[in-house]
């Protein structure tokens, strides 16, 4: 049983005996101010008490000194009951740790289905670095999520139907002259987003003619034969014109093979891919399903809404006059087919957090239609990405694209390892798949160790820097231990009897480490698992320039201190396993 499992036990059965309580209690990590491996706060107990907060502390510090099996001391803080665990019961969870070939997780998913949504782009644009954070956060949670034995399946839902695709359409119709991917020299994505770029600017040219002769910016907008003819073309996709489906399975296949290329650098997956052009249909039934029941309503116009109001929100369109579908009528539809392809017990949407209003409404329309997953819809929202100013412009000049990123991430990581000299004795593949390592491996670990929730800056320079919080120190700390044990030649742990202060805080670091990855699955936080693999590899850094392990005084020193390298190692490669990145052999 886990330490702090089997202390709180032993502290509900003290708090059972003295106020005949019979619940399960919390203790804390104790404060690094005051001396102490966890602390039982006594506060909410004083009514049982009947005494004050320090006597109350200290009632229950004695009674569970006298029958703890675990622990060495106790000391109160004016409330807070600081406990201190017996030093052999920290080697003796280090021995138990060592047994095991894996870092073990405990099951908490019991083989629960859950699917992660993410990714999510749309087929009128390369990915950008909005999107880079969406792939990295749902990799990251879905390894997560499977360590602690939920079945994930990886979900994409690809937007490649509606306005804003035949928009890109519509430009290269008329400004392409026949360019494609081969004869431009470009991914099929980026070729694709330069004409979505081009409809743009057209547009904005044709609103500013009209309002010049006399038109409303609304009048202007109505008039737009540019935006006619893009509804046209939306209108005819959807009756199935084979000139334009033909044109729309060309342009889409070649963003297509754009994404899988972006995907496979970033080392993301997913186990099946969804797409709008096939799920809005059965959208578009639910919509007419909940209309039939009177649970939608229908405008004049025909245009067809959700009345909200009774749960404090507003009235919510779910398909257009002219009969097209919007977003939710496809989410509507992505949610259904899901759960019909795999029964799952939770839907987790890995969604940036301007859309969180949509995925109240989405589950709410659920609940009202009597589906039964909709109390399963968790939206796992995330801020927005920026960029300190004149970093890394796109080629339009708006956003960051997802390829110009990871080419300036693995040129980063490459000037920064040249210039501390770590590339000697290193061939040139080999340092090419070093930079590309180090490169991503920043990329992703400076995105993930900032809670999903917060919006963030990301800064290149400093997310590679070997110092400080970053991947590449975590990665370089790694190596260093490689380095060690391969120094070391082979060893046995024979166990010691006396730990030093900084051998004792690492084993802690490690002992704990399972709770932590439950807690990132339990708060669907993978930012507690970036957290845990910095403060370790500070850890580790400070033993090995306080105490001598090869040079250790004696053999069974060196041993103990080559196994606690051994096992900080394996935790640090499995923690960045599970935020997707990869940790290098030698740098």
């Amino acid at each position: 049983m886990e330490l702090k499992q089997k202390l709180s036990e032993e502290v509900k059965e003290v708090m059972q005996d003295l106020y005949g309580l019979d619940s399960d209690i919390k203790l804390e990590k104790t404060n690094p101010k005051f001396k102490g491996d966890y602390t039982f706060v006594v506060f909410p107990y004083l009514k049982l008490s009947k005494k004050g907060p320090e006597q109350t502390a200290e009632d229950i510090g004695q009674k569970l000194n006298s029958r703890s099996s675990l622990l060495k001391e106790f000391n109160i803080v004016k409330g807070f009951l600081n406990l201190v665990i017996e030093e052999d019961r920290w080697i003796q969870a280090l021995r138990a740790e060592l047994s095991h070939e894996d870092i073990v997780i405990p099951d908490i998913g019991n083989g629960k289905k859950v699917c992660v949504e993410y990714s999510s782009p749309n087929t009128n644009k390369p990915l950008h670095l909005g999107h880079v954070r969406n792939n990295v956060l749902g990799f990251s949670m879905s390894r997560i999520l499977e360590n602690n034995g939920f079945k994930v399946i990886k979900t994409n839902i690809v937007n490649d139907r509606g306005v804003h695709i035949c928009k890109s359409m519509l430009a290269w119709q008329k400004f392409a002259h026949g360019e494609t991917p081969e004869s431009a020299g470009i991914k099929g994505d980026h070729l694709v987003g330069k004409y979505y770029v081009a409809f743009d600017k057209a547009y904005k040219k044709e609103i500013q003619t009209l309002t010049n002769s006399g038109k409303s910016p609304e009048e202007a907008e109505k008039s737009s034969a540019l935006m006619q003819e893009v509804r046209q073309m939306l209108k005819d996709w959807e009756a199935g014109d084979p000139n334009v489906i033909e044109l729309w399975q060309t342009m889409n296949g070649w963003v297509y093979k754009g994404f899988d290329a972006s995907y496979k650098r970033l080392g993301v997956e997913f186990d099946h891919i969804y797409y709008e052009s096939d799920t809005y249909k059965l959208g578009k039934q639910i919509v007419a399903e909940g209309l039939d029941k009177g649970i939608f309503y229908k405008k004049k116009d025909g245009s067809i809404w959700a009345d909200l109001t009774e749960e404090g929100l507003d009235h919510k369109l779910l398909m257009r006059a002219d009969g097209t579908s919007v977003y939710i009528t496809q989410d509507l539809g992505t949610a259904q087919k899901r759960f019909e392809d795999y029964k799952m017990d939770k839907s987790i949407y890995v969604v940036g957090n301007e859309q969180e209003y949509h995925f109240k409404v989405l589950a709410l329309l659920f609940k009202k239609l009597n589906y039964p997953f909709w109390q399963g819809i968790y939206h796992l929202s995330y801020g927005m990405v920026d960029l300190p100013s004149g970093k890394m412009k796109s080629r339009e000049g708006t956003v960051v694209d997802a390829d110009d990123l990871m080419d300036e991430m693995v040129q980063t990581a490459k000037e920064q390892t040249e210039s501390l000299g770590k590339t000697e004795g290193m061939s040139k593949d080999e340092l090419s798949e070093l930079y590309e390592i180090l490169g991503l491996g920043a990329l992703k670990y400076f995105l993930l160790k900032v809670d999903a929730k917060s919006k963030m800056m990301f800064d290149p320079a400093e997310s590679i820097d070997f110092q400080g919080n970053t991947g590449p120190f975590i990665q370089y700390t790694h190596t260093r231990i490689n380095s060690v044990l391969s120094a070391g030649g082979s060893f046995k742990f024979n166990g010691v009897t006396q730990l030093e202060e900084e051998e004792l805080s690492l084993i802690q670091s490690m002992v704990e480490y399972p709770e932590t990855v439950n807690e990132a699955a339990i708060n669907y936080n993978p930012s507690l698992i970036a957290t845990a693999a910095f403060e370790l590899a500070k850890k580790f850094n400070r033993f090995y320039h306080q105490h001598s392990i090869l040079a250790a005084e004696n053999e069974d020193i060196k041993s103990f201190r080559l196994a606690l390298s051994e096992q900080c190692g394996k935790v640090l490669k499995h923690s960045f396993e599970l935020m997707g990145i990869q940790m290098p052999d030698r740098m």
